[in-house]
């Protein structure tokens, strides 16, 4: 009994051993967070740097999924913008698990607005309750201005198809953007910069694969670096609330809090949700999204991107919007435009200097609330636990 007892222990110990030995040697052994670092470098649970830019998270079922736009391959020399729509899902906010690409990029039509060539950026993805389909819409970049399109799926995971392949909401060209599903109405909004003079709020098909034509306009007027764009919805204390940024392409600048009642009201602004930020820059970053943590009582955490890291600390998002001033002084909006938008191959460019965004890092940090206003204040670590 004893020899049979210690043959068990020993057959134990070396297997114990050897699937060490085995996970470090393949790579595989699981990176582990316990804590938010905002602007430092977030690896996956396996080891590499996280590549879900431009993003937006989504929450079902005990588990967050983060996806966003693959830079991976988006270096210097090559010709690729965006490389597919990668999706990350964790259930304790920390550690995220790679589920590879959601929505495949198409190498082998020049013209498909899924081609990596092609400028897709910003995905967000819905759910509607009636078609019972996921939808997400992508803003793309061309020659021919800005515009949108359109994809759905059965399971948020994909496969997506594409639904409305390349269009300009209520005829505007349409730059960053947000979508939200009001939960009593179950209407679909999008909100999208109409590059680079003004905000419209417009309402969704009821598939939400397009606009229905009744739409508002907001922040209007406006020309770079003062362009509202990059809106972020999120609803708290009763109130709508969004956060928008200034106009200097990857360049970081100063944020602005609005608050509204009615989609097609008027929005009133709150000023700059980053009152302690001396470089007036948003903390170096751009922000993208807001959620709300489930089981906690009033935390939201505000997301963003920091697209451009090398620029941390140093004047030039400052110079850059002084630059962006004195180059649209004379800036008007393009005129609506109904017709069919025409794709162009671009897989003959070259990514340089200002779009090769691969590096880009994250900044997320938690909302404090100071008079009614969603203010966000720097931290260099924080976690959940640290809230009620």
């Amino acid at each position: 009994m004893r020899t049979l007892l210690i043959l068990v222990f020993t057959v134990v110990v070396l297997l114990s051993v050897f699937s060490s030995i085995s996970k470090k040697v393949q790579g595989k052994e699981k990176i582990r967070c316990n804590s938010i670092l905002p602007g430092q470098i977030w690896l996956d649970t396996e080891g590499k740097p996280i590549q879900a830019h431009g993003f937006s998270v989504f929450y079902k079922d005990g588990k967050y999924y983060w996806y966003g736009e693959n830079k991976e391959k988006t270096v210097e020399g090559s010709n690729i913008w965006t490389y597919g729509i990668r999706c990350y899902t964790s259930t304790d906010f920390y550690n995220w698990e790679d589920q590879g690409l959601i929505i495949k990029p198409d190498t082998i039509d020049p013209y498909s607005p899924l081609n990596p060539s092609q400028g897709i950026d910003r995905p967000h993805i819905i759910f509607n309750e009636k078609t019972q389909k996921y939808v997400c819409w992508i803003k793309l970049l061309s020659d021919d201005g800005q515009f949108m399109t359109v994809l759905t799926a059965d399971d948020f995971m994909g496969p997506y198809t594409i639904a409305n392949r390349a269009f300009r909401p209520n005829g505007f060209e349409a730059g960053d953007f947000d979508l939200y599903v009001d939960g009593e109405t179950g209407k679909g909004y999008i909100w999208h910069e109409r590059p680079h003079y003004e905000m419209i709020c417009a309402e969704l098909t009821d598939d939400f694969t397009s606009v229905n034509g009744k739409f508002s306009v907001h922040h209007s007027g406006l020309i770079p670096p003062d362009t509202r764009e990059a809106p972020t919805h999120f609803i708290a204390r009763g109130k709508h609330y969004m956060y928008t940024s200034g106009t200097t392409g990857y360049s970081p600048n100063q944020s602005l809090i609005s608050t509204f009642d009615d989609y097609h009201g008027e929005y009133i602004n709150l000023g700059n949700p980053h009152p302690a930020d001396t470089t007036f820059s948003s903390y170096c970053s751009q922000i993208t999204e807001v959620i709300k943590i489930p089981g906690k009582k009033n935390l939201y955490v505000v997301m963003a991107d920091r697209w451009m890291p090398e620029w941390c600390g140093t004047d030039e998002p400052r110079k850059e919007v002084e630059r962006i001033r004195e180059l649209y002084v004379d800036h008007q909006p393009r005129p609506l435009n109904f017709d069919e938008v025409k794709l162009m191959d671009r897989t003959g460019e070259e990514r340089s200097g200002w779009d090769v965004r691969h590096k880009a890092t994250y900044v997320w940090l938690p909302v404090t609330w100071e008079n009614g206003v969603p203010n966000i204040y720097w931290k260099d670590e924080w976690k959940l636990e640290d809230f009620e």
